[in-house]
């Protein structure tokens, strides 16, 4: 079992540099991981599909490859799963709902297609609040992953199954998808990395979608350098989807570079360190004591101000929930029973606003972007707390409580600017904090270059979870 835990906690860069040299085998690796999920899986409710044969048939191929000189690059043989709205061809993909209950793809999304192609292995599909949005929601008819820092916890969403793998060493890494902060949040509340790149940097053509214009889709791994890895793979255009970028996709482990030393960091304290109690003191403090870090190497600090902020909230909710229920309406009304009743409840909020609303949300949007743009003429990044709270107890969660929080990672989905969030410690309950790294549209590699120097400086990479045997 040591020996097993051993190979679960290898990073991806560790992995890939083992099994480049041939000393370490892809199926010895992805048994490793599949018997750790058939060992704690049942407790922590990850996946909803586990991939034994075909992960098995895909590290075998792998290691057929490596053995005859065909190497792939660093994701050849890397035992991967994903968030169950990424279509898998033959596999069961459910968006973690009884509308899609049976619904199996006959093509993989282009991401999908892409990990393969990198000779990724696919351990499964992973748990996800439905359809990607509200919270944990027992009426929806599929298992609710927990937090493997504590098992009464949240481990965040609606990419919940995604943090928890990567977190608890049931996968290398996963992807998961964001529509006002469901990679960045459960990275935070898992105590591990997420990145959403910048909209129209990844394609979302064979992912189900929750929004159009503020879905985003990206990975979560246990380190930054390891989710530069997996964003090199999936980036680039794709003639499937018209809202992806020509530009041309850097060479992201370019800045795995520890230095930081001159760089400007802006940071919007009205809204994301506010004094009036908005945001948890614990998580205020960790995030203070991070940006301390910056400070401490080389970095310098300026407050700026995005006034328009305070509207960030209602316009995001606003254009996620009428896009939704354009999405959704047909199923809503011919099945509403096959809906869990939170997000139910939810879409049909949707339908409620008008063309109105949208076009005023949406003007809201523009002034925000054009604020953000303004500020990151004169920073390189903007460094803020990643979520409002630690994650919340299954106790407490409700659709209620989990709207009303103050959003610090939807801006990024209304502006689609990147953002990568980092650990920044435990509180002392030791449930995780996660510290929110924002930057120039395309600009993924200095955001890295951030992400990554405050990594290695702090190191809190080098502290797991608590075992759960």
């Amino acid at each position: 079992m040591a020996e097993s835990n051993e190979l679960c906690y290898l990073t991806i860069a560790e992995a890939a540099d083992l099994i480049r040299d041939g000393e370490l085998s892809p199926v010895e690796l992805t048994r490793a991981f599949l018997e750790r999920i058939d060992r704690l899986d049942p407790t922590l409710n990850a996946y909803i599909t586990i991939l034994h044969d075909g992960a098995l048939a895909d590290a075998r191929r792998a290691e057929a490859e490596l053995l005859a000189g065909e190497y792939r690059g660093p994701l050849h043989g890397i035992p991967i799963a994903l968030k169950d709205l990424y279509d898998t061809a033959g596999i069961r993909t459910t968006a973690s709902s009884r509308v899609m209950k049976d619904r199996v793809p006959t093509e993989d999304a282009t991401t999908t297609a892409k990990l393969k192609a990198a000779g990724a292995v696919l351990l499964g599909k992973l748990a996800m609040h439905e359809f990607a949005l509200g919270g944990p929601d027992p009426t929806c008819g599929f298992p609710l992953a927990k937090n493997p820092w504590n098992l009464d916890h949240m481990p965040g969403g609606s990419s919940s199954g995604s943090g928890t793998a990567v977190a608890a060493g049931l996968a290398m890494g996963t992807l998961g998808s964001c529509t006002g902060g469901s990679i960045r949040g459960p990275a935070a509340h898992c105590g591990i990395a997420g990145i959403k790149a910048t909209y129209g940097r990844v394609s979302r053509y064979g992912v189900v979608p929750l929004s159009w214009s503020l879905d985003h889709c990206g990975p979560l791994t246990w380190t930054v350098e390891d989710s530069a890895l997996m964003l090199q793979a999936i980036a680039g255009f794709d003639p499937r989807d018209p809202t992806t970028s020509r530009a041309p996709v850097p060479d992201y482990m370019d800045s795995m570079v520890d230095d930081v030393e001159g760089m400007i960091i802006g940071v919007p304290r009205d809204y994301f360190f506010p004094e009036d109690g908005a945001i948890n003191a614990d998580t205020k403090a960790l995030a203070e004591a991070a940006l301390d870090t910056l400070e401490d190497l080389g970095a310098t600090l300026v407050d700026v101000s995005i006034p328009s902020l305070e509207f960030a909230g209602a316009a995001q909710q606003t254009i996620m929930l009428s896009e939704a229920y354009a999405y959704h309406r047909t199923n809503l009304v011919n099945s509403p029973e096959d809906f869990g009743e939170m997000v139910r409840g939810r879409f049909r909020l949707g339908g409620l606003v008008s063309g109105g609303d949208y076009v005023q949300a949406q003007r809201v949007r523009n002034v925000i972007k054009r604020e953000f743009a303004e500020v990151l003429k004169t920073v390189d990044v903007i460094a803020t707390p990643t979520m409002s709270t630690p994650p919340a107890s299954f106790a407490t969660a409700s659709s209620r409580n989990t709207s009303s929080l103050r959003s610090l990672t939807g801006p990024y989905n209304l502006t689609g600017m990147p953002g990568i969030s980092v650990p920044c410690g435990l509180t002392p309950d030791g449930l995780p904090v996660g510290f929110q790294i924002g930057g120039k549209p395309f600009d993924e590699p200095t955001v890295f270059q951030v992400a990554y120097a405050y990594q290695q400086s702090v190191r809190l990479y080098e502290r797991r979870p608590p075992e759960l045997d």
